[in-house]
């Protein structure tokens, strides 16, 4: 257990760079960092009905998963994020009874997870390099329903309002430039833009 670190999931994001992406956020259950998967719009759905609560008038395929192992006797012990290659997370969703251990997407995983109540947890050394650590109070991702997120129906898709505010100061070193963007992404939820500015500071405090 001391190379995992458990996480909650705490929302979902539309990605500003796609219409058609979203990020799960995974935040540290004890500690700052956070994490941003990309995940497509069904999973997405998939999770979010059950941060919300809501529920739909037929099982989706994560419920009948869940229903499915319910009626087996099958229990999940744990969901692990376990590896981070290329770009591409890769998950294990490990039963206490059978004892199984099955290779997953983090997503379908996660929405897993949260319909049967199974704790997640994350590589720490993910976390060490795609984890996003606040310097400020983390912002509470802000609750939707169903409709603010996907919209009235399942071909409509929601659009979020990413507002990018652009401040002009005294001149400052490029550390310090992307410190503030990388803050003000944070701040503002994008949490794509703030890793990729997140990793363009490690590279230059590494030279």
């Amino acid at each position: 257990m001391s190379n995992k670190v458990e996480v909650k999931a705490i929302g979902i994001t539309q990605s500003p760079d796609s219409p058609n992406a979203y990020a799960l956020i995974l935040r540290e259950k004890d500690g700052q960092r956070s994490l941003p998967i990309i995940i497509g719009p069904f999973e997405a759905q998939a999770i979010a009905l059950v941060l919300e609560g809501l529920s739909t008038p037929r099982p989706l395929t994560h419920d009948l998963m869940k229903n499915i192992l319910e009626k087996m006797d099958a229990r999940i012990e744990e969901v692990f994020i376990n590896d981070l290659r290329e770009g591409t997370f890769y998950a294990r969703i490990i039963f206490e009874e059978p004892p199984l251990d099955i290779d997953a997407r983090p997503s379908d995983a996660v929405a897993l997870a949260l319909r049967c109540q199974a704790p997640i947890y994350v590589n720490s050394d993910i976390l060490d390099q795609a984890g996003i650590t606040f310097s400020v109070k983390p912002p509470e991702v802000e609750e939707r329903s169903e409709t603010d997120i996907f919209g009235t129906s399942e071909d409509e898709e929601d659009e979020f309002d990413f507002t990018h505010k652009i401040e002009r100061e005294r001149p400052k070193t490029k550390v310090e430039r992307l410190q503030e963007e990388l803050d003000k992404a944070i701040k503002e939820e994008n949490y794509e833009l703030a890793a990729k500015i997140r990793d363009e500071l490690k590279k230059i405090l590494k030279s």
